[in-house]
């Protein structure tokens, strides 16, 4: 098997959380086998959410920590985000990373645009694994909530920029789940890791 360059993000803004250890389960997996990992942890990350004024054409100047991050986006080959299910959608501050960091430019091209005028991405060539935990159930956030947060992340923000298949893992109910579930949850995200998948 071919190795592949990796960039996981633990999406989670808190200093320690299931997130962050499945992350860590995946990337010291997929070291493990070769491949070669660059790890970013949103609750170390500084940076102003707020896109601010800035437009297309005045962009607001990337923080260290953003323009690292996606200097590493960039050189990825494939893309693994964990995140908490909160109020139906991603943590406030990774959507701000997202507002903040896929720049026109960097991550997509509005000089470029389809026959409906969607510009062109360019972070193509990439996939996605998505590792989410939610109190919700998958089969209930499809059958009550038409999988409202997949297709947000799949297509709006992932797909947008041309990163795709984006493939989703579920880990649900996460509150309070007991040792052997978390146990569980973490070697199925080594196996992940140790085939990148």
């Amino acid at each position: 098997m071919s190795t592949r360059k990796i960039i996981v993000l633990n999406g989670h803004p808190g200093q320690t959380s299931l997130s962050k250890s499945l992350c860590e389960a995946y990337a010291g997996a997929a070291r493990d086998g070769g491949h070669q990992v660059r790890y970013h942890d949103l609750s170390q990350m500084r940076f102003d959410m707020d896109y601010g004024e800035g437009g297309y054409e005045n962009t607001k100047p990337l923080e260290p920590e953003l323009e690292e991050f996606l200097n590493d986006l960039e050189w990825a080959e494939h893309v693994v985000l964990a995140t908490p299910l909160w109020w139906g959608a991603i943590p406030a501050k990774l959507k701000g990373l997202f507002d903040r960091a896929l720049l026109p430019g960097r991550a997509f091209d509005t000089r470029n645009t389809n026959f409906i005028g969607v510009p062109a991405p360019l972070l193509t060539g990439r996939t996605a694994r998505v590792l989410m935990t939610s109190d919700t159930p998958a089969m209930l956030l499809g059958l009550f909530y038409s999988n409202a947060i997949k297709k947000v992340l799949a297509r709006q923000i992932l797909g947008f920029v041309g990163i795709k298949p984006a493939r989703f893992s579920t880990f649900a109910p996460a509150t309070g789940a007991g040792g052997d579930r978390v146990g569980k949850w973490l070697r199925k995200a080594a196996q992940m890791g140790a085939k990148a998948a």
